[in-house]
């Protein structure tokens, strides 16, 4: 019987314990990490891996970032390139167990 080491992901800080988006037990879940830089702040998420792309963007929005008035207004990005079709599921952009995700402004805002 062989077991899955947790992924590097878990190790790092976090704003807390990973949010549990997957229902407990799920052979699909899978440990991601989402980041804001707007407001230099991590969340851990363990998700299916079927889950749709703005699914977790509204989830980890909700979580990280609650006075964002509309998800549309970020995207989220993947080895550095912005996720373009966000109904696609996170297993089909390639996103697996331990990947980090970067959750940003469309647009650059002005730093004052």
């Amino acid at each position: 019987m062989s077991t899955v080491a947790p992924p590097f992901v878990t190790q790092l800080r976090t704003r807390g314990a990973p949010i549990q988006l997957a229902p407990a037990g799920a052979a699909d879940a899978i440990t991601i990490r989402v980041e804001v830089p707007e407001i230099w702040d991590v969340q851990a998420f363990v998700v299916r891996a079927g889950e749709s792309v703005v699914s977790l963007k509204q989830q980890a929005l909700a979580h990280l970032y609650p006075q964002a008035a509309s998800h549309e207004d970020f995207v989220l990005k993947f080895r550095g390139w912005e996720v373009l079709d966000e109904q696609a599921s996170l297993a089909t952009v390639g996103v697996r167990n331990g990947s980090i995700l970067l959750l940003t402004h469309r647009r650059r805002r002005a730093v004052r």
